[in-house]
């Protein structure tokens, strides 16, 4: 299984969705997803976006946990 941390991340900086997809350059949309784990799958791009923007690495955003 794959936990989605991105809403922690997010909240832990106080920022909105909004303002995480401008700061990102993402569409609200795909962060909103992201945020409420509503996603099948994420860009290369977007994770890297992300990253950028949350001060983060990929491991942050997503942990893998055995099933």
């Amino acid at each position: 299984m794959i936990k989605n941390n991105v809403s922690l991340l997010i909240g832990m900086r106080k920022l909105t969705i909004a303002e995480t997809a401008k700061l990102a350059g993402l569409s609200y949309n795909t962060v909103y997803s992201l945020y409420h784990d509503e996603t099948l799958g994420i860009e290369f791009l977007t994770l890297n976006k992300l990253c950028n923007v949350l001060e983060c690495s990929t491991s942050d955003l997503f942990k893998h946990i055995p099933d």
